[in-house]
């Protein structure tokens, strides 16, 4: 896909070693910005935020709500909130139930990112273990986005990205050491 205009990453356990081995070499010239979708526990944000600066030459930042979404930024979704993408192109939050067991639900994000940037929009889900992510891929497939999912082989826990081969109609599936290469050829 040329002239994607955002980049959605999911993932649950196992997914953070996989981030920090691809943000690395994701070039700094991305014109879209990449959004973290990740399950983890409360109160580890700006830790999550440090880690991945440290990791790439872009800037990477915690959401705020109401936020502008902009290019050659990483968004890292704060813990405990469901994430949505505005018609304006802005971030808003959201503290309803937990959706597959998880709040930030992967699924939420794909879902509302998917109505804003319909074909313009890819996304990646990435290690975990449960569903998460899954329902949200196969509605970016029906606004015509592109959808790619870690192999389920090279996964620390291979249910998510399994259950998305199984269930969506996946347009990739990519080894870890060639993720950053594909997001970098979405520009």
């Amino acid at each position: 896909m040329k002239g994607c205009k955002a980049f959605i990453i999911g993932g649950s356990a196992g997914s953070l070693d996989v981030l920090l081995k691809v943000l690395p070499a994701v070039s700094i010239d991305i014109a879209f910005p990449i959004i973290i979708v990740v399950h983890r526990k409360q109160g580890t944000d700006s830790l999550l935020s440090d880690l991945l600066s440290s990791k790439t030459r872009l800037r990477v930042k915690e959401i705020e709500e109401k936020e502008m979404i902009l290019p050659q930024t990483v968004y890292i979704v704060p813990s405990d909130y469901h994430l949505l993408i505005e018609k304006d192109h802005t971030f808003s939050f959201d503290y309803s139930e937990k959706v597959n067991y998880s709040r930030p639900s992967i699924d939420v994000t794909f879902q509302s990112a998917a109505e804003v940037y319909t074909n313009k929009l890819a996304c990646l889900l990435l290690s975990g273990s449960n569903a998460d992510g899954v329902n949200g891929l196969i509605t970016v497939k029906s606004y015509g986005g592109e959808i790619a999912v870690q192999d389920p082989a090279s996964a620390q826990v291979d249910y998510m990205p399994a259950q998305a081969i199984s269930r969506a109609n996946v347009d990739h599936v990519l080894q870890i050491e060639d993720m950053a290469a594909y997001i970098n050829a979405l520009s």
